[in-house]
């Protein structure tokens, strides 16, 4: 008989840990199976169960949201050795283009800034300006320290790999200022008042604070999107994919063309550049 307990949540998020995955996925992972142990309500587990959970799923979530937490329980359910109850994801077709009304602009990014230093939010100010200059997760933040301002170089070691990331000459100079008017000296450049590192929710919770102010949508407005953003205006000036994706830590340059994709509009205006139609 197989039923989900507490115990093999606990269980499952020590083995994720000891496989040294980011602490992002384990707290994903662990929430999308306490979600199905709840939908369960004390049920047995099946591939009949599995299969109206997925059911359920696709009637509430988008596509990839759903192979998301199939993967998650997927998972699961190899750690518990319960391969029977292992189901598909679903097969979706290549994006081709971004959604426009999810795509941060340059000039939202620089509305967002105003926006900040309008309020004297000058923690966000800057923080801002180094997710965008570096095109660094919001989880690797923390590796931005005192040391890396002074080198010009943060090493980041995130989901089993290690990368060295370059601060710009520029980005490091208004670093040192701001570290200067803080009175930071060592540790992590933004940090709370105790001196520990930003976590992801109060970042979260200071950009949508902007929005309104700023006049760009809240949907626009998370720390991703300014990762996104870096590596549109990368991609656009240098044209190199495979120098992308290192700079970015990815393994695979697919998942590296999912940033470099351009809106139907963009796409439309060089189609029409092509000077192929003859009226």
């Amino acid at each position: 008989m197989k039923k989900i307990t507490n115990e093999h949540i606990e269980n499952f998020k020590a083995y994720l840990q000891n496989e040294e995955r980011s602490d992002a996925t384990v707290e994903k992972y662990t929430r999308d199976i306490a979600a199905f142990y709840e939908w369960l309500n004390g049920r047995e587990v099946d591939k009949g169960a599995v299969l109206m959970y997925k059911s359920r799923l696709i009637d509430t979530y988008a596509p990839a949201s759903v192979n998301s937490i199939l993967s998650s329980l997927n998972s699961f359910f190899r750690f518990m050795d319960w391969h029977d109850c292992h189901v598909k994801t679903l097969k979706i077709q290549r994006q081709i283009f971004a959604k426009s009304e999810r795509e941060l602009t340059k000039s939202e990014y620089e509305r967002l800034l105003n926006a900040a230093r309008e309020r004297g939010n000058q923690k966000l100010y800057y923080l801002m300006q180094t997710l965008c200059n570096t095109g660094i997760r919001i989880s690797e933040l923390r590796y931005i320290d005192v040391n890396a301002v002074k080198t010009g170089k943060a090493t980041i070691r995130c989901k089993g790999k290690m990368r060295v990331v370059i601060l710009t000459a520029p980005l490091c100079k208004m670093l040192k200022g701001y570290l200067k008017e803080r009175g930071i000296t060592s540790g992590s450049v933004f940090q709370t008042r105790t001196g520990k590192p930003l976590n992801r929710s109060n970042i979260w919770r200071m950009m949508k604070a902007l929005c309104e102010s700023a006049g760009v949508s809240k949907d626009k407005v998370f720390p991703h999107n300014f990762r996104h953003l870096f590596a549109r205006t990368f991609y656009s000036i240098q044209k190199d994919v495979v120098r992308l994706a290192d700079i970015l830590g990815h393994s695979s340059i697919n998942t590296t063309r999912v940033y470099t994709m351009e809106t139907g509009a963009v796409h439309r205006r060089q189609m029409q550049k092509l000077g192929l139609l003859r009226c």
